[in-house]
């Protein structure tokens, strides 16, 4: 019954998507209280909630944090946490056509968040909705959560919890892959600041364009003016984009930099000022997979390698600046890792060490009602037998206890989230829609077992 109605909702769903990608909903903090994300997060936030109340559903705005969609009744409430904002994206970047354009072609749609995280929301409003339009009765509330900070700092769910409002008994983050995801590695982002100078150069600038930590940087530049010839030169590199959670999909233009720095500009000083890039190099500090410098040993369990990313580099008041974010396998401790990044200090008396994020892991054991759940639902609708997976990516499910992500990315497809030409295949887009309506209505007539 919920198929028929979702196929009968097609060419809603494709228009809905369309117009919420075209919302350039970056997510950029303000003073304004009407809109604390900024106006295109407001935008798409207020359109998505419009929608939902058209389509016979409860709603509520928390301020412009974030917002949820709801319906059904019961003491005991299954929730869907996804995410309206996104991570930057410009033409030059390299796409095929304007990514905040929506573009139909082969397909499938193209556009920055079209995979993360609004194509798998809409898929779940309009599985809600076949839910809805069924009559079918529940035990349970269903409730869609929509943050506007997810790319950042999560701001919109610690608002969310800050105020009080309900945590969910059971449920899922539609931000991830297929067939469910049962555990996601620990988070540490980590920014290193220390006195830096280059020999016979004045350095005026480094620019990264404000590259998020969770991407691989594709593009960084520095200025040097000879101080022997007055003369200034920048020195561009470029790279590829990919999450920080895959840094080995994506090409890093800060590590290229570093490597150029090294091998044409190095000093022959002792003083630290000169060697502190060249000395975190060689101590392995841009490695991406399990560097050195944490450990002899590859740190890596059942959810894989420790990753590592640098994503911002930036140069001020004769300060350089450096950004890692690292995804640590599930049974390491993040204080292990914080702690081998503060025996840098015994190296670098003038370091700095600031831990500007920092997130336990997730881990919801196979044998779950949940992980069974979603992954027997899964392999039905799609006739595979596929086991539950780690992931080193972070997301919305750990904002709560007893909650995976689940989709919308399909196995064995390439994972296009932050990257260029972003998009999400229309009947990946339908036929997640229709496999969360089973899922949503499964855990909102069963008690847990």
């Amino acid at each position: 019954m919920f198929d028929k109605i979702i196929e009968n909702s097609k060419n809603d769903i494709i228009q809905t998507l369309c117009k919420l990608i075209q919302f350039q909903s970056v997510s950029t903090e303000t003073s304004n209280p009407s809109m604390p994300f900024g106006e295109e997060c407001k935008k798409a936030l207020d359109y998505t909630l419009n929608l939902a109340q058209n389509l016979g559903f409860r709603t509520k705005n928390l301020d412009g944090y974030c917002g949820y969609i709801e319906f059904g009744e019961g003491e005991e409430m299954v929730g869907i946490i996804g995410h309206l904002d996104v991570v930057p994206a410009n033409l030059e970047d390299g796409w095929s056509s304007p990514p905040f354009d929506a573009t139909i072609r082969e397909n499938k749609i193209y556009g920055r968040g079209s995979i993360d995280d609004k194509g798998p929301v809409v898929a779940t409003l309009y599985a809600m909705k076949a839910i809805l339009d069924s009559g079918k009765k529940l035990n349970k509330r269903v409730r869609l959560i929509l943050g506007l900070n997810e790319e950042k700092d999560w701001k919109c769910i610690h608002h969310y919890k800050k105020i009080g409002e309900e945590t969910p008994t059971i449920g899922f983050s539609p931000d991830a892959d297929f067939p469910c995801i049962y555990a996601e590695k620990g988070m540490l982002s980590v920014r290193l600041s220390h006195p830096f100078f280059i020999e016979n150069h004045e350095i005026l600038e480094i620019d990264c364009n404000q590259n998020a930590l969770n991407v691989v940087p594709k593009y960084c530049a520095i200025t040097l003016k000879d101080k022997t010839s007055e003369t200034a030169q920048k020195l561009e590199f470029t790279g590829t984009a990919a999450h920080a959670a895959h840094p080995d999909l994506g090409d890093n233009a800060i590590t290229k930099l570093v490597e150029y720095l090294n091998a044409n500009l190095s000093s022959n000083s002792l003083d630290n000022k000169f060697t502190f890039l060249k000395k975190l190099y060689e101590l392995d500090l841009f490695g991406i997979h399990s560097p050195k410098f944490f450990s002899d040993e590859k740190i890596e369990d059942e959810s894989g390698i420790l990753t590592s990313n640098v994503g911002f580099i930036g140069y001020k008041n004769n300060l350089l600046e450096l950004g890692f974010n690292l995804r640590v396998p599930v049974t390491t401790s993040l204080e292990t890792i914080k702690t081998k990044f503060q025996t840098l200090a015994s190296i670098f008396p003038d370091l700095h060490i600031d831990i500007t994020l920092e997130k336990a892991p997730l881990y919801v054991p196979k044998d779950s009602y949940l992980v069974k759940t979603l992954t027997k639902i899964f392999n039905e609708k799609t006739h595979q037998n596929l086991e539950p997976i780690a992931i080193g990516g972070g997301t919305f499910a750990r904002a709560f206890p007893n909650m995976v992500a689940f989709g919308a990315n399909m196995p064995n497809q390439k994972d296009m989230c932050h990257q260029v030409d972003e998009f999400i295949d229309i009947n990946t887009l339908i036929l997640s829609s229709k496999i969360y309506a089973k899922v949503i209505y499964e855990l909102a007539i069963e008690k847990e077992k």
